[in-house]
């Protein structure tokens, strides 16, 4: 015979049985009822005001409007002086004792809204012990206007879960109550009633809740679509403006491009001169290219990733300058200060604004000198392009454009939050004066 050998295995785990669904039911609602009426449950809670964009209070006059947004807490006042009332009528002799039980938790729920509704459980026998003309136990007159009043508040300032916790406690106490504790054998109970006219109110609070989050969703849902229909209408637009960009500007460079690589073979022996001018043109025409597929790949999408050749900076003003010479401009550069290496923003930014004042001076001065001063300081930097008066005014031909090149050199600056001043000199130049600031390093840093 062979001997089997069973070896019972402990499944992983804490080796306790599994709970069944309804422990864990029971288990979630002690939690929640624990969260909801124990936890925090004196913490201060004040009562908002009003806002002023309901649709009744903003038609009411400016001095009304204000004193309307203390509506909320007015009604409870009035709530608390109708419970005051109700008790004095109710308890003849002992009103003195029996008015600060049914008032003071109407009051507590503008500040302290869960501790209110213990405070009315806690008042409620109290208040009943010490007498009452009413006639029915286990709510005196005071004290069943001021439960449902504190369950009323308390679940519109709370959420639908604590209106369901409120009630069920409400309910085990008047068992309790009636279930042989105090003078049942004397009057007759109004438990019946409490419970119905409570359970009454905080359906139609629970309703509200409901309907109010319903209403907050949809709103938020409007917004995100609004907010998606608006991306996407820029979007097109974007694209519009990105295709005629690409339909004009890019054919004309292309053609210009194509132009100055065959101009040289249409003459017989050009002279070098002219070979390198078209050279140059070429060069720029391509640059130019490169840079408008750039601006368009930025404009067509929002999720566009700029390649990874870097950004011209002040250090590639050399070859700006030169390129510019080769043109025809005669061009000096001056440097003053410690230089050294700026943010990003600004690099590009200054470098920019040098290459459009030249490009202005090419076009509106041609044959005239100019000269870029650079000057590093200690807050930010210096830029001067200043150029000369044309030798040839009449050889000035009119300029198609529309004064861009100025407006975009003030947008540079504005957005670095600098200064810019342009115009015309005495002798009938024109002369750009930016300075970018720059944040000085923390002494931490240094």
């Amino acid at each position: 015979m062979t001997e089997t050998t069973h070896i019972q295995t402990t499944p992983p785990g804490d080796g306790m049985k599994p709970r069944s669904p309804e422990y864990r039911v029971a288990v979630d609602s002690l939690r929640g009822l624990r969260q909801d009426l124990f936890h925090d449950a004196f913490a201060y809670r004040p009562l908002p005001r009003r806002s002023t964009d309901g649709r009744i209070i903003r038609r009411l006059p400016a001095r009304l409007r204000e004193q309307a947004t203390w509506t909320p807490h007015a009604l409870i006042g009035l709530a608390a002086l109708i419970t005051l009332l109700i008790s004095a009528a109710d308890a003849d002799d002992a009103v003195l004792l029996i008015a600060p039980l049914t008032v003071i938790p109407v009051l507590l729920t503008m500040i302290r809204p869960v501790a209110a509704f213990w405070a009315s459980m806690v008042s409620t026998p109290l208040a009943a012990m010490i007498g009452s003309n009413w006639g029915e136990w286990p709510w005196a007159a005071g004290s069943f206007a001021c439960h449902l009043t504190v369950l009323t508040v308390v679940a519109m300032r709370t959420r639908p879960r604590t209106a369901g916790w409120m009630w069920a406690l409400t309910a085990l106490y008047a068992i309790i109550a009636d279930s042989g504790i105090g003078p049942t054998y004397l009057y007759g109970t109004n438990s019946g009633p409490m419970l119905v006219l409570s359970a009454m109110i905080l359906l139609c609070v629970t309703v509200w809740h409901v309907r109010s989050a319903a209403a907050q969703e949809v709103t938020a849902q409007q917004t995100v679509t609004a907010h998606e229909r608006s991306r996407r209408t820029l979007l097109e637009e974007r694209t519009t403006i990105a295709r005629e960009l690409h339909d004009v500007v890019a054919h004309h460079m292309s053609v210009v491009a194509i132009q100055a690589e065959a101009a040289p073979y249409r003459v017989e022996n050009p002279p070098p001169e002219l070979e390198k001018a078209f050279a140059t043109i070429r060069e720029n025409a391509v640059a130019a290219l490169t840079e408008l597929r750039r601006v368009l790949g930025v404009v067509r999408a929002e999720d566009y990733e700029a390649p990874d050749a870097p950004q011209p900076t002040l250090a590639d003003l050399e070859g700006l300058l030169a390129n510019v010479r080769e043109a025809g401009l005669g061009v000096e550069k001056a440097v003053t200060g410690a230089v050294r290496e700026l943010p990003q923003g600004v690099e590009l930014s200054a470098y920019r604004i040098v290459q459009e004042a030249l490009s202005n001076t090419l076009r509106h001065a041609p044959g005239a000198t100019a000269r870029v001063e650079i000057g590093y300081v200690l807050g930010g930097l210096g830029l001067r392009v200043v150029n000369g008066p044309p030798p040839n005014p009449g050889l000035i031909k009119p300029s198609p454009g529309a004064g861009h090149g100025i407006t975009g050199m003030r947008e540079r600056v504005s957005m670095l939050d600098g200064e810019m001043t342009a115009g015309r000199t005495d002798d009938g130049g024109y002369e750009v004066t930016v300075f970018l600031p720059v944040a000085l390093p923390d002494a931490g840093d240094a």
